[in-house]
């Protein structure tokens, strides 16, 4: 039975049903109810712009490698910058929203949800760019540290995200595919546009069929998906930007593991210069500065926590 506590009656209504989630754990992501008001989005949009004209609530402490941070030298590409919910206090706070870690327990049916990493994405409409174009990959593969395969990634854009516009696509039931040949560059590589040859052989050697879902997201809405699914996003044909979050999100089990390569260096996420550290010297990928718990709800100092199942 779960535990509601934090919610309103309202809220409770917007929770996955039980279908929903086997639904989930078959195809691999879920198209949620709408769990931001407009106002809420329309915030969004408004911080997002304050952020790119140089708004910051707190800078990072100091740069780790990796770091997406676009910045208006980078001229009319694709926009991404990580850390979102660290930096800027209006949009942290809306992404701690009760309902959106509710939702991801309940679908990853597991009792506590954290922040793992935000990124803030805008894609200008510029049909023929292409930085706009994310390459099929799936989310685990770029967190080599984490121990959990149960974390999961929700998709909000700040309006209605159709195809037209660029929308997330989902590869149906990708992420129970066992065979993979892993990301062979990085996201976005002019090089490698796509990467259909990535998906299909990965599909042939599992003996699967590539369904492509071009998800259209209303406002206020989003998408929740599987840490293993396979996913990537279109061109930008709308006459406005595409603007959203990639939200990921981990469950209560994850911690940090060693990510050795083949040639014995050790591949950091990164997360591992930012985060404190757990008393034998690793990552701690709980830190309530960078990886605060969504749910449950924690009461006020002196009460009790309130559970999320």
């Amino acid at each position: 039975m779960y535990d509601h506590s934090g919610l309103t009656p309202e809220e409770v209504g917007l929770l996955p049903r039980e279908e929903d989630v086997r639904i989930y754990s078959e195809r691999g992501w879920y198209l949620s109810e709408k769990l931001l008001t407009d106002d809420e989005a329309d915030a969004l949009t408004e911080a997002s712009e304050r952020y790119y004209a140089g708004h910051r609530d707190r800078e990072l402490p100091l740069r780790p490698d990796r770091l997406a941070d676009w910045t208006p030298a980078d001229g009319d590409v694709q926009r991404n910058n990580d850390y979102i919910h660290y930096q800027d206090e209006i949009i942290g706070k809306i992404l701690r929203k009760p309902i959106i870690g509710a939702v991801a327990a309940r679908l990853a049916q597991t009792h506590e949800i954290r922040v793992f990493q935000a990124t803030l994405i805008y894609k200008p409409p510029i049909v023929d760019e292409k930085s706009n174009i994310v390459s099929w990959h799936f989310d685990k593969y770029f967190w080599p540290t984490c121990s959990s395969n149960q974390m999961l990634t929700a998709f909000i854009p700040f309006h209605d995200c159709t195809e037209e516009s660029g929308t997330i696509t989902m590869v149906n039931g990708s992420h129970l595919w066992r065979h993979r040949h892993g990301a062979a560059r990085p996201v976005g590589d002019p090089r490698d546009v796509g990467r259909e040859y990535l998906l299909n052989g990965d599909a042939e050697r599992n003996g699967a069929v590539v369904e492509k879902v071009p998800v259209h997201i209303p406002k206020g809405h989003m998408t929740f998906h599987h840490c293993h699914l396979y996913h990537g996003s279109g061109a930008n044909r709308s006459p406005r930007p595409r603007r959203a979050i990639s939200f990921h999100l981990q469950d209560g089990t994850n911690t940090y593991r060693d990510h050795t390569l083949s040639d014995g260096r050790q591949e950091p996420y990164k997360h591992d210069s930012l985060v404190r550290r757990t008393p034998v010297g690793q990552p701690d990928y709980s830190d309530p500065e960078f990886c605060p718990v969504l749910w449950p709800v924690h009461a006020p100092d002196g009460e009790a926590p309130v559970t999320g199942e």
